[in-house]
């Protein structure tokens, strides 16, 4: 009986299409190191250059209906570029998908710190200006959030102007004692200055500390209290 191996690529792949096993065994030990060897040079990983050859193998016993006129090498070569193309695809896929949710995360989480010591610091600011004596209170409160002048302020309280300036000189001298500069300055390092533009959401936070510091923002190392 003639040997499988004296027999010819296209012989070989005649008597597979008849479901000679010893036919593919045959196939197979021709080619399996030739196309491990090509398909590690391109992944650089045992396991998986294994497994992807085996399913080249796989491939061509299932599909051995469909195989005519072909040249068996190139045909084994081609279906190995075309899973390594696919595999590496699918793994860049993977990996970018993986990399967006951990930014994502990231970004969250960021987001949600920063929005816990915002609400922190509105309370905060908040509670201080309730506890303002009430004509002060009502003063500062026409001034920093309804943005009306002194003299507006005065002629709605029946007050004179020096009288609005110095309810508003103290309410802030206060404000930033109870406060205290830390707090100010913390935030003005999170959220990057306060002449940089912000994203919507921020605008209350930069609001409430505005209101301290009617005159621009003092220098960082200056802790005097006004």
């Amino acid at each position: 009986m003639k040997s499988y191996r004296s027999y010819s690529d296209l012989e070989l792949l005649d008597l597979v299409k008849e479901e000679d096993r010893n036919a593919f065994v045959e196939i197979f030990e021709r080619y399996n190191k030739l196309l491990y060897s090509h398909v590690y040079n391109k992944l650089r990983d045992e396991d998986t250059s294994r497994d992807l050859v085996q399913d080249v193998f796989v491939a061509l016993w299932e599909k051995r209906d469909m195989i005519k006129n072909v040249n068996l090498s190139g045909y084994l070569f081609t279906m190995s570029r075309n899973k390594i193309l696919n595999l590496v695809s699918h793994h860049k896929i993977v990996t970018d998908y993986a990399t967006t949710i951990q930014n994502f995360a990231e970004v969250s989480e960021g987001l949600a710190d920063e929005r816990i010591r915002e609400k922190q610091l509105a309370e905060i600011i908040n509670k201080e200006i309730n506890a303002l004596p009430e004509r002060m209170r009502e003063v500062f409160l026409m001034s920093r959030f309804e943005h009306l002048s002194n003299r507006e302020i005065a002629e709605k309280l029946n007050l004179s102007e020096q009288t609005v300036a110095t309810h508003i000189k103290k309410s802030l001298r206060v404000l930033r004692q109870k406060i205290g500069m830390a707090i100010f300055l913390t935030s003005f390092c999170h959220c990057g200055g306060l002449d940089t533009p912000l994203a919507p959401e921020k605008n209350e936070h930069k609001k409430n500390i505005l209101l301290f510091f009617p005159s621009g923002i003092p220098d960082r190392s200056d802790s005097t209290v006004m």
